[in-house]
């Protein structure tokens, strides 16, 4: 923003300050801050290596230019690629994404903060094997759970009390804004540079448009894998010295505030710390995160129903009001990307199967004429107690009920879950499930990795000490496997 000569320089951003002071100064100090972080990293791990049984997603993996070599370059988890850290941040994020598996905090605006562990992952990787070859110390797996900490308080407390999706505004804008300052730091930027790499994530804002129809498709399972390739790149660029902009937001008439968000003022719900992370949900099915409690409730019932479907009069759902806005879909479902949106489609495979895996969401599949049969027998009705619990602070619940009703006149009754399995209140009942789920995806790994991984998975100890290089290591596959 241009200021006029005499006139007094207005003080940077005030949102944009707070979080370089945060990403600079804070440290985090709980321990249960760091557990969380490690639950994370598999989490999200286990969801990248599953993601690599889907080939519209591994088509879009490697180098942009074949044959390209890196000297020290970040090897892309499951793969034998050898990428530059930015490539490899894309390829791993697409991963992380694709099915839609990974963890999520519920705001106002639903983020999937894991997309962020991609860019750190990558270049802690970069850097860990850059420094070792110079004999130096290594970044260790303990640096990397500090600063995933971070990624994940930032964008959180962005998400927690602005309405982004009133003005179109989708979750990769979001986290750039937390990636890139965090990535900043690992170079080894200064605080500034830290400010203005923070400032280049509000310049390009991305269209939620892409997760709703008729534009659904599987740009939204890679949308954040390309913001997180545009952090690195802008982090590696502002500590090359790129000046930032630090009045972005509040820029009279051509600011983000004026441009894009209605004249309003950004804000964070509370100080920056250690909160986010310690209360993101875990997904132990694949399908967006409004209906993961949609799905235990159809679980739940297939048992009493799968011998009864040609007897079902109707199927009435019962839903907070951001899975309607989102997850209520009728009529033709287009792809996968638009099925594992669909809450009807994810209670008809649980009232079908039981169970909701990967795969279920495919052309092959959604082909079973019963899928929308029963789809056509549910109803889906906001319950204001549920929305209620939804958008407390104190409560972020994810309640969904179903009942079934017979052409007889009998019914079910009413099947509830308030909280998902992977919410923080259920945190100790999903503690098996969660480590299951790693366990599944590591069968794409040679064996002596797997046992491995699973042994750092149960020692936290040993993996906070780990080189970050040696760790991707053991998910890396040698190039006579690819």
């Amino acid at each position: 923003m241009a200021v006029l000569e005499g006139a007094p320089t207005p003080p940077p951003d005030a949102l944009l300050t707070d979080i370089a002071d945060y990403v600079s100064d804070y440290r985090i100090t709980d321990s249960a801050s760091l557990a969380a972080a490690r639950l994370c990293l598999f989490d999200a791990l286990a969801c990248a290596l599953e993601a690599l049984h889907q080939p519209e997603c591994t088509r879009l993996l490697g180098p942009v230019v074949p044959g390209t070599l890196v000297p020290q370059g970040a090897r892309v988890p499951g793969t034998s690629h050898v990428l530059d850290p930015a490539k490899a941040t894309f390829d791993l994020g697409a991963l992380i994404r694709w099915l839609d598996y990974n963890d999520a905090c519920n705001g106002i605006l639903t983020m999937h903060p894991s997309d962020g562990l991609a860019g750190l992952l990558m270049l802690g990787d970069h850097l860990s094997r850059r420094v070792a070859a110079q004999g130096g110390h290594p970044m260790t797996l303990a640096d990397l759970l500090d600063a995933a900490v971070r990624v994940y308080e930032i964008q959180g407390a962005l998400c927690f009390c602005n309405d982004w999706r009133a003005f179109g505004i989708d979750q990769p804008m979001l986290l750039q804004a937390a990636v890139a300052p965090v990535l900043t730091r690992l170079l080894g930027g200064t605080r500034q540079q830290v400010f203005n790499a923070v400032t280049h994530a509000f310049v390009d804002t991305t269209l939620s448009a892409i997760r709703h129809a008729p534009n659904i498709a599987s740009r939204k399972n890679w949308a954040c894998a390309r913001a997180s390739e545009d952090a690195l790149r802008i982090a590696l660029m502002v500590v090359a010295g790129e000046a930032g902009f630090p009045w972005i937001l509040s820029a009279k008439d051509l600011g983000f505030e004026a441009t894009r968000f209605g004249g309003g003022t950004l804000r964070l719900e509370a100080p920056l710390g250690e909160a986010v992370i310690q209360r993101c949900m875990f997904k132990l099915l694949p399908a967006g995160m409004h209906g993961q409690t949609a799905g235990e409730c159809a679980f739940l019932l297939h048992p009493r129903v799968a011998h009864r479907l040609d007897e079902i009069d109707r199927i009435e759902l019962r839903c907070h009001r951001s899975l309607k806005r989102i997850m209520d879909k009728t009529g033709v479902l287009r792809n996968p990307a638009d099925r594992d949106h669909c809450v009807q489609y994810i209670v008809a495979l649980g009232l079908l199967h039981g169970q909701v895996g990967p795969d279920d969401y495919s052309d092959a599949r959604a082909a079973d004429p019963r899928i929308d049969a029963l789809r056509a027998e549910m109803s889906v009705t906001e319950d204001p107690a549920y929305t209620e619990g939804f958008f407390d602070p104190a409560r972020r619940t994810s309640a969904n009920s179903i009942e079934i009703v017979f052409r007889d006149g009998t019914s079910t009754g009413r099947v509830e879950r308030e909280y998902p399995l992977g919410h923080p209140v259920r945190r100790h009942e999903a503690l098996p499930a969660l480590r299951h789920k790693f366990a599944q995806s590591l069968r794409v790994l040679p064996q002596a990795a797997a046992s491995r991984l699973l042994g750092l998975y149960d020692q936290p100890h040993d993996l906070d000490a780990m080189p970050v290089h040696a760790f991707v290591d053991l998910l890396a596959l040698p190039p006579a496997v690819a």
